[in-house]
């Protein structure tokens, strides 16, 4: 497994181009393997971009395949000064054990299947609060493999409600024909930035290397760590 980022120059209109489109992004790290990545349970090809402020935008991979951004430098990047950088992610995979404490980064699709009738098909539907995506994150921690940090009642800001050592931010939306069948995709994405516990090292390892929730091709589901 490796672990890539690179950073966008946001002032090119190449890089406008792939940040305006969830599409035209996932089409552009797929196009950066030689050979495409094969189906099934495994590991797979996950990306996410951070926005930590108007000049500072970031690709973050993980993907079974060590990648091969030349195009994306040329595209969006700096050709003559800066490239990316690219980690063998397998190594710090296998030091995870249970009980290790993490800060955590996840952009994710927060959605539940709902009805209006009976008789009516499910639909899935976005959670649009902060506490519906906050339910949506607690209820995949016992498959995922970790459980996020609560806060102690003096440190929470609204006692009863600011619980957990997380901040839900950057919500956005997004519609788009799917290409192939002239479908329309409507995603809403947030990012979760918090702290949290490993309660199961190899559940966990599949959360960080097979990704967590739906719209994994546009850019959610890809989990990273630091240093708590």
């Amino acid at each position: 497994m490796y672990l890539t980022r690179f950073r966008i120059n946001t002032g090119r209109v190449g890089a406008r181009k792939l940040l305006a489109s969830p599409q035209t992004m996932h089409a552009a790290v797929m196009t950066s393997f030689a050979e495409a990545p094969s189906p099934g349970d495994g590991p797979r090809v996950l990306w996410r971009l951070d926005r930590d402020g108007a000049a500072d935008t970031h690709l973050c991979i993980v993907s079974p395949m060590r990648p091969d951004l030349t195009h994306l430098v040329e595209q969006a990047g700096w050709p003559t000064t800066a490239r990316w950088e690219t980690f063998d992610y397998a190594p710090f995979l296998k030091r995870l054990t249970k009980g290790d404490t993490w800060g955590f980064r996840l952009t994710a699709n927060p959605v539940h299947s709902i009805r209006r009738r009976d008789s009516e098909p499910t639909k899935v539907t976005a959670h649009l609060t902060p506490s519906r995506q906050l339910n949506w994150l607690l209820k995949q921690e016992e498959k995922a493999g970790f459980k996020v940090a609560e806060k102690s009642t003096e440190k929470q800001l609204v006692p009863g409600h600011d619980t957990h050592d997380l901040l839900i931010h950057g919500r956005r939306q997004f519609r788009f024909a799917k290409r192939g069948n002239g479908g329309q995709v409507t995603l809403v994405a947030v990012t979760f930035d918090g702290r949290l516990e490993i309660t199961d090292p190899d559940a966990f390892r599949l959360t960080l290397t097979q990704g967590l929730g739906r719209a994994k091709a546009y850019g959610c589901g890809l989990m990273t760590l630091a240093p708590a």
